[in-house]
């Protein structure tokens, strides 16, 4: 089975696009505005994830956690 990493520098847009299962975590950890349609295909095509938590005013280490519990793996952005 493939190791399922989140990169953080890449937007919500391809993060979903390359693993559906990423949208319903994301929902779980308080992205919800993510699920309403259209919402994807518009915010997610340059929204991080750092950049939705910090609009959103939620803990980043909770969204790390929660994608942590569905046996993801993060990386950081690279610079």
């Amino acid at each position: 089975m493939a190791e399922k990493v989140i990169r953080l520098d890449k937007t919500v847009y391809e993060l979903c696009t390359a693993d559906p299962g990423i949208l319903p975590i994301l929902a779980e950890a308080g992205f919800s505005e993510v699920t309403k349609p259209g919402m994807l295909n518009t915010v997610g095509r340059f929204m991080t994830i750092p950049k939705g938590a910090a609009m959103r005013k939620i803990d980043l280490a909770s969204v790390r956690r929660t994608f942590e519990l569905h046996g993801y793996t993060i990386e950081e952005a690279t610079t």
